[in-house]
């Protein structure tokens, strides 16, 4: 197997199943906000640098 080879075959995979691969996970990760209990954990994380002030400007 000489090194043009290996190169169109990695090609090959990466233009078939990589691209489904991102597409995959593209997809999970815009449903990933989206699931049960998802706006709790937004929320909580978006507030959680102000968890240590301990007092008000």
């Amino acid at each position: 197997m000489s090194n043009p080879d290996t190169y169109q075959n990695l090609r090959q995979f990466a233009d078939s199943w990589g691209l489904l691969a991102m597409v995959i996970f593209f997809v999970a990760a815009c449903a990933w906000p989206y699931r049960p209990g998802g706006r709790k954990a937004g929320q909580e994380a978006s507030t959680m640098i102000f968890e240590e002030d301990d007092h008000v400007r």
